[in-house]
């Protein structure tokens, strides 16, 4: 018998996966906010906020006074593709509305 035709003679080895200490964090929320303008009548802002994110009317009129007074409103802290839609929502209907990453 050949001895080079038995094949290895040690067993293989495992090679160990290397260790790794970065962890996949879930995506921080983003805050939406729409902006004072010159265009829209208040009630219309407050018809698109309950259309869009579904507020009863108190909560809607709140907003609405926060962008009237305040220049801007804070209306949601949303994953970054969720914020991203409505946005785009907000938009079509005619608001000023922007995304930031919350702090």
């Amino acid at each position: 018998m050949n001895p080079r035709a038995a094949g290895p003679s040690s067993a293989p080895v495992r090679e160990r996966e290397p260790e790794t200490t970065e962890r996949v964090l879930p995506d921080a929320p983003w805050d939406v906010v729409v902006w004072d303008d010159p265009v829209n009548l208040m009630s219309y802002v407050v018809f698109v906020l309950r259309r869009v994110f579904g507020f009863p009317e108190p909560v809607a009129r709140k907003l609405m006074l926060e962008v009237h007074n305040n220049g801007r409103s804070l209306v949601a802290s949303e994953p970054r593709e969720q914020a991203e839609r409505y946005v785009q929502e907000l938009h079509g209907y005619g608001l000023q509305a922007t995304m930031e990453r919350a702090s």
